[in-house]
């Protein structure tokens, strides 16, 4: 192993322990020597039974049967769950095949982040996580479950179902991904039109041709954003089945994944010799290989929160220090959009998590000896799956890639680092990609500030031509306990525009930005966030800002003694609290931990996990 990795993962370990050996003590107080379902009052099953229909009765009052939960967060909303419709019916055929039985349990919310960009639905978006996570709950509270398979994917939805599924960690669960949809045209392309929108120089309805076709199907959006990062992520857990994070929605390959996925879980319950809880799978070295992948390949910066609060939900403690030692001391193996001009499926064609894993594998950067759903080691996931008499069969994958602009090796990668830093300094602690840069000197931004308290409010500067300068935009009042921290994507491509005019452009915020952003160099993520006295609520118009990744730093260069006279600004955030249902969710809002806690409303009130 890689000296680094090895002393961050003793680290994370070490710090773990009270949190880990109580989580894992509750696990073991789960467990079960027999069907849950047979502890229940005959009346309490008969519940259950009444539901049933064709074999499935039979099946539950067999003690030998296990019995597989489904939860899923299918809608015809988000194009990538709109493929999950029709899978429990495949799942309850598979599972039956391998001698289980299947129940859907319960659906979760999904909702689609390029629907809500820059619209008050987005607001709801990272609360939407809490939601789903508890969801979940409630659909395995009925206690009759011996394994669960969980349909999700996209940005919340699939860091929810792991914070609520590990609540029932004496229970194995796979994650079934619905794949990706095909290569539409290139962002590039895509990206060109947009910025051609806003300066007037292309229609609405050229607009809305380009993009119709960039997202033209069910499946992911193919950019490496912050849903096709969860697969990855999942894969580098465990979670998924070897090599099956990628493979495209609607194909037969996918559909005999997904009936090799439904008969696995069968075979992982406690009655069986296979016993694998998801609170063995989910370890601390699993968690360090999800951070591996997600720095090598430059994944979202939205899972330095969703990491967070996954594996605070096992007993796992990890913080953005652990994430910028890792990022520091593994190198960038994957340009895909918005690190590259590729996007996922050029990077499944190129080699896909097989060979990425073998790279990390043979570079000492990740755990071998872990368990997953597919079994002891991680070794396994070098495989790749392929179609045999409409069955899923697994290969060795390809030890080169067969396109190295889009996978590199350990030996030359394309960068030295991975792809985040973390920027520390009196305006707080933040969050910067820069796998995404287009070169090294946007890494260090030194310019005045531009302050908002909206995005909206940039749009209209930008229409009023009063971005034409060199600046660090600062947005501010937008963290979690702010509005629920909103992912800001509509602004970037006004600060684009105002980039390629020649200007230094920066942008400082307590809110998010989208997974595929990464033009701009940004300190996101800022924490304390302004609505809790972070220094962003004194910051002015003029006010010099330095972002520097090279020294991770981000500091307001205004003496303390100026800054001591200076009030906190107090920004009415009602607007922003109300219509399109936000009110609703005071309770979570209120209650939200900062960003480099995960962003999590769950752990408020406990320490338990």
């Amino acid at each position: 192993m890689n000296n680094i990795i090895e002393k961050v993962t003793k680290r994370i370990i070490e710090r773990s322990k009270p949190h880990r050996q109580r989580y894992l003590q509750r696990i073991d107080e789960s467990k079960g020597d027999g069907v849950f379902r047979n502890k229940l009052p005959c009346s309490n099953l008969a519940h259950d039974l009444a539901g049933c229909v064709g074999t499935c009765r039979t099946s539950l009052l067999d003690d030998t049967v296990p019995n597989i939960a489904i939860i899923s967060a299918y809608n015809d909303i988000v194009s990538a769950h709109q493929p999950y419709g029709n899978y429990p019916e495949i799942i309850k055929a598979a599972v039956a095949k391998a001698g289980g039985n299947a129940q859907f349990a319960g659906g979760v919310p999904a909702m689609c982040d390029g629907v809500t960009q820059g619209e008050h639905g987005m607001d709801m978006s990272l609360m939407s996580r809490d939601v789903i996570a508890m969801s979940t709950v409630i659909g395995l509270s009925h206690n009759v479950f011996d394994g669960v398979i969980l349909l999700g994917m996209c940005d919340k939805i699939l860091p929810g179902l792991l914070m609520g599924g590990l609540q029932f960690g004496h229970l194995p669960m796979i994650l079934i991904p619905a794949g990706p949809m095909t290569s539409g045209i290139v962002n590039a392309e895509k990206n060109k039109v947009r910025e051609a929108f806003a300066k007037g120089e292309a229609d609405h309805e050229e607009l809305l041709a380009s993009e119709i076709k960039a997202y033209h199907s069910p499946g992911t959006c193919t950019f490496y954003g912050t849903a096709n990062s969860n697969q990855l992520m999942a894969e580098m857990l465990g979670m998924h089945l070897p090599g099956s994070s990628f493979v495209n929605a609607g194909t037969k390959l996918r559909d005999a994944l997904t009936k090799s996925a439904a008969e696995q879980i069968t075979t992982l319950t406690h009655l069986g010799k296979n016993y694998t809880p998801l609170a063995h799978v989910i370890s601390e070295k699993a968690i360090v290989n999800a951070i591996v992948g997600l720095m090598t390949t430059g994944g979202s910066t939205n899972e330095t929160m969703h990491l967070v609060a996954i594996a605070r939900a096992a007993g796992i403690r990890i913080d953005w220090n652990d994430f910028q030692e890792i990022s520091d001391n593994t190198p960038l193996l994957v340009r895909i959009y918005p690190n590259g001009s590729g996007d996922i499926n050029s990077f499944q064609q190129a080699g896909g998590m097989g060979l990425l894993i073998k790279e990390l594998l043979k570079g000492g950067l990740i755990h071998e000896d872990v368990q997953t759903v597919a079994g002891k080691g991680f070794a396994r996931y070098t495989r790749a799956p392929v179609l045999e008499n409409d069955q899923s069969v697994w290969n060795e994958g390809p030890d080169i890639a067969s396109d190295p602009s889009v996978i590199s090796t350990v030996s030359d990668p394309f960068e030295t680092l991975g792809g985040i830093k973390v920027l520390s300094g009196n305006l707080g602690r933040a969050i910067m990609k820069i796998s995404a840069l287009a070169d090294g000197e946007k890494t260090f931004v030194e310019a005045p500030a531009m302050v908002f308290n909206s995005q909206q409010e940039l749009e209209d500067a930008f229409n009023a031509d009063k971005l034409n300068r060199d600046m660090v935009a600062v947005v501010r009042f937008q963290g979690p306990r702010a509005n629920g921290m909103p992912e800001l994507h509509k602004l970037i491509t006004h600060l684009s525009i105002t980039m390629d005019r020649g200007h230094t452009v920066g942008l400082v915020t307590d809110g998010r930005l989208s997974g595929a952003s990464g033009k701009v160099p940004f300190a996101i993520h800022c924490t304390p966030e302004a609505v809790t006295g972070g220094l962003l609520n004194k910051v002015q118009d003029g006010d010099i800002i330095l972002m520097d990744a090279h020294n991770s730093i981000l500091e307001l260069k205004v003496d303390e003694q100026e800054l001591g006279k200076r009030k906190a600004f107090k920004y009415d955030l009602d607007s922003t609290r109300h219509g399109l249902g936000r009110q609703i969710f005071a309770p979570l809002r209120k209650d939200l931990l900062g960003a480099e806690e995960g962003a999590s409303s769950i752990f408020t009130y406990t320490d338990e996990n």
